[in-house]
């Protein structure tokens, strides 16, 4: 048996079941089941179909998922981060076992990050809840239904503290949705005002 036709090469180099097209100096593979010339592909346009009349955006709804996830994932991250520098202070001053010492460490992280996880999701999901009520009834998606809806998150939030609190959670609310418009809007409001 010689080295061509060892068991390690019963397959040749061209599988004959692929077609070949172009010119010899670029010859390209194609499958016999797709049929297709891929140079017929346009591959500059976008990957994604969008039925007809629809807009070529994510509405509030499908981002309304992504932003939850995103708060509870950060809320997790800095409330980790807390428990690990508020559990680092006490076991400083604390003379206990090692075992002792990581499981109370350990204990500070986990009930940290999971009360500002779960806080922050709260505050998201009210927030995209009512952005997506007010895109729905407006019927529009615009900086007055964030806004809108970061003031109405904000006093939702601190309701059960008394009018006062209701107040400043709904003040907060609104600077931060504003100062976020403006941010993520600088160049339609430079084309607004500009005369």
């Amino acid at each position: 048996m010689d080295r061509q036709s060892g068991y390690l090469n019963m397959f040749p180099s061209v599988d004959p079941g692929v077609m070949q097209y172009g010119s010899n100096a670029g010859v390209q593979s194609i499958s016999p089941y797709l049929n297709v010339d891929p140079a017929y592909l346009n591959q500059d346009s976008p990957q994604w179909i969008f039925p007809e009349g629809a807009s070529r955006q994510r509405g509030r709804f499908e981002l309304a998922f992504s932003q939850i996830g995103g708060a509870v994932m950060t809320g997790a991250f800095l409330g980790g981060v807390q428990g690990f520098y508020g559990g680092y202070k006490q076991m400083g001053s604390l003379e206990q076992k090692a075992s002792v010492r990581r499981t109370q460490f350990l204990n500070h992280i986990t009930k940290r990050g999971a009360g500002t996880a779960n806080t922050l999701g709260v505050v998201a999901v009210m927030y995209s809840g009512f952005g997506v009520l007010f895109s729905w009834l407006r019927g529009v998606d615009d900086e007055v239904n964030t806004i809108a809806a970061g003031t109405a998150t904000g006093l939702l939030y601190k309701s059960s503290g008394g009018l006062r609190k209701c107040g400043i959670g709904g003040a907060v609310g609104l600077g931060l949705t504003s100062i976020y418009c403006l941010w993520t809007s600088k160049e339609r409001l430079k084309q607004m005002f500009q005369v």
